[in-house]
């Protein structure tokens, strides 16, 4: 897999007119979600999935696979620290959005038609606590049932379509 790097994607997507949508995963630890996460991705029109070169899935055939191919469609950005990435992106005007069931303002109360970066978390932990604080927002989706939690793929699905639906009604 050929990996882009972020410090030159921001400035080619805002030299090319486009608004940056990214999706960052912070410990995905599953191919198939990775690869399932890819592919929705691909479909809402995302720039670029941004991944520590630690702690998360390796994209591999199953990835590949579970994508649809939207692993070789989409930019993918390996970074080595998570945390200097996400001050790169704030510093370059991209609000930073993070999925966490703690929060109170729910995934629909916030805007997503801005430069946007979604930061999604392990199912086990969510986001780790030292990337918290670099979120401009934190965002749940709301639930009724007693499992109170939902695989990162759907949760990562339901937030790129809320943004998707808000970008086309600019």
């Amino acid at each position: 897999m050929i990996y882009s790097n972020i410090e030159h994607v921001i400035p080619e997507l805002f030299e090319h007119g486009k608004t940056p949508f990214f999706i960052i995963l912070d410990q995905v630890t599953d191919v198939r979600n990775v690869g399932s996460i890819a592919r929705s991705a691909e479909c809402a029109g995302v720039d670029a999935m941004i991944i520590p070169d630690k702690g998360n899935a390796m994209l591999n055939a199953d990835a590949v696979k579970t994508s649809a191919g939207a692993l070789t469609r989409i930019k993918v950005c390996r970074v080595s620290s998570l945390k200097n990435s996400l001050k790169f992106i704030k510093d370059s005007g991209i609000k930073i959005i993070g999925a966490s069931e703690g929060s109170d303002k729910l995934y629909y109360q916030t805007e997503y038609k801005s430069p946007i970066a979604l930061l999604m978390g392990s199912e086990e932990k969510g986001i780790g606590p030292e990337l918290i604080p670099l979120c401009d927002d934190l965002v749940k989706i709301p639930m009724q049932g007693e499992i109170n939690s939902l695989n990162v793929s759907v949760a990562t699905g339901i937030l790129l379509f809320e943004a998707l639906k808000q970008r086309m009604e600019q």
